[in-house]
C-alpha cells in the first residue's frame, strides 16, 4: 500500500514537469521563429533598397556612358576642326609665300619698266631735242628760199647754176620735211608707249599696295591671336588693362616704388608672357617687319635720385629691364624696343593717388617699324 501510493505520487509529480519544459521548448520555439520572421521581412526589404540603389547606379552608369559617348564625339569633332584648321593654316602659309613670290616678281618688272620707261623719256627728249634743230634748221632754209625766190624775181634770168642750187635746195627742204614727219609719227609711238608703261606702272603700284595691305592685315591678324593668347595665359592677373592695340600693366606688378628691379610676381607674369609671344613669333612670317615695344610711363610726381634724376630716366630704365629680362627669355633681340615717356602720357588727368596709380604703367604695344 505504501509502495503503490509513493509511485504514484510520483509519477504525478513528473508529468507537470515535463509539461513545462514542453512548453517552454515550445515558446522557445516560437520565438526563435518570430525572430526569423523578423530577420526575413529585415532582409527583404534590405534587399529591396539594394535592388532599388543599384537600379538608380545602373541609371547613373547609363547617363554617364551617354555622357562619355557625347565627349568622345565632341573630341573627334573638335580633331576634326582642329586638322581643318591646320590645313588652312597651312594653306594660308603656302598663298603667303606664293604672294611673297608674286610680289617680288612684280617689283623686278616694275623696276624694270621704270628703267626702260626713263630711257624712252630720255630717248624721247633726244629726239624732241632734234627734232627742234631740225626746225630751225628748216626754218631758215625756208628763209633762203624765200629770200632766193626774192632774188630769183627780181631778176629776169638765171644761171644754170643758180637753178641747180634752187633745185637742191628744194630737194633738201622735201628731205627735212619727210624726215620731220617720220620724227613726229616716232614721237607719237613713243608717246603711245610712255602711256602704256605708266599704265602697268599704276597697275603695279596698285598691286604693291594691296600686298602692304595685306601685310597690315596679317600683323593685325597675329596682333589678335597674340592678344587673345596673352589674355588667356594672364587671366589670373588682375593689374592687367587692354587698351587699343596694346596690354597696360601697373607698375606695382614688376616694380617697387622709385624702383626698375623686377620683382618675383614681375618675374613670374613675364615667363608667361614670353612663353606665349614665343609660340606666337614662330608662326609670324619673316617678311612681316614687327617689333615689341616695351613703354613705361611714371606719374606726375617728381624724383630726383642718384640714379634717376627725373622720371624719364625711370621709366626709360623700367622699359629696358624688362626688354632684357624678355630678351633673356629667348625673345629675339631684335624684336624688341624700349621707350621711356616719364609722366609726359597720362591716362588720367587728376592729381589723386588713384590717378597717379593709372599712371604708373607699363604698356606692350605689337606694331611694325
Amino acid at each position: 500500500m505504501h509502495g503503490s501510493s509513493r509511485r504514484g505520487r510520483s509519477s504525478f509529480d513528473i508529468w507537470p514537469g515535463f509539461v513545462d519544459v514542453l512548453a517552454t521548448i515550445l515558446l522557445v520555439f516560437v520565438f526563435v521563429l518570430l525572430f526569423f520572421v523578423v530577420a526575413q521581412f529585415y532582409l527583404s526589404d534590405t534587399l529591396r533598397d539594394r535592388d532599388r540603389s543599384l537600379e538608380a547606379l545602373e541609371s547613373e552608369v547609363a547617363q554617364l556612358a551617354e555622357t562619355l559617348s557625347m565627349e568622345r564625339r565632341e573630341r573627334r569633332q573638335l580633331e576634326g576642326r582642329v586638322r581643318d584648321l591646320d590645313q588652312a593654316l597651312a594653306a594660308s602659309l603656302l598663298r603667303e609665300e606664293t604672294l611673297q613670290t608674286e610680289l617680288a616678281v612684280s617689283e623686278t618688272t616694275r623696276e624694270r619698266l621704270a628703267a626702260a620707261l626713263e630711257e624712252e623719256q630720255t630717248a624721247l627728249e633726244a629726239r624732241e631735242t632734234e627734232l627742234a634743230e631740225r626746225g630751225e634748221r628748216l626754218a631758215v632754209v625756208e628763209q633762203r628760199l624765200r629770200e632766193t625766190e626774192s632774188a630769183l624775181a627780181t631778176e629776169e634770168a638765171l644761171s644754170a647754176e643758180a637753178r641747180a642750187r634752187v633745185a637742191a635746195l628744194q630737194d633738201d627742204i622735201r628731205a627735212l620735211r619727210e624726215q620731220l614727219t617720220a620724227l613726229s609719227q616716232a614721237l607719237d609711238i613713243a608717246e603711245a608707249t610712255a602711256t602704256v608703261q605708266r599704265a602697268e606702272i599704276a597697275e603695279l603700284g596698285e598691286r604693291l599696295n594691296l600686298a602692304l595691305a595685306r601685310r597690315v592685315e596679317e600683323l593685325d591678324r597675329y596682333r589678335s591671336e597674340f592678344f587673345g593668347r596673352l589674355r588667356e595665359a594672364l587671366a589670373d592677373v588682375e593689374e592687367i588693362e587692354i587698351v587699343g592695340d596694346r596690354f597696360r600693366f601697373q607698375s606695382e606688378l614688376f616694380f617697387e616704388s622709385a624702383s626698375a628691379d623686377i620683382g618675383p610676381a614681375g618675374r613670374e607674369t613675364l615667363d608667361r608672357l614670353a612663353e606665349t609671344f614665343e609660340r606666337i613669333s614662330e608662326r609670324i612670317p619673316e617678311e612681316i617687319d614687327w617689333v615689341l615695344q616695351v613703354e613705361g610711363h611714371t606719374d606726375r610726381r617728381p624724383i630726383r635720385t642718384e640714379a634717376f634724376p627725373s622720371n624719364w630716366e625711370l621709366s626709360t630704365t623700367r622699359a629696358l629691364n624688362i626688354v632684357h629680362y624678355l630678351s633673356r627669355q629667348g625673345l629675339p633681340e631684335h624684336r624688341l624696343a624700349a621707350a621711356g615717356f616719364g609722366e609726359h602720357q597720362p591716362v588720367d588727368e587728376r592729381n589723386t593717388p588713384e590717378a597717379w596709380a593709372r599712371n604708373r604703367r607699363i604698356e606692350l604695344r605689337l606694331t611694325n617699324r
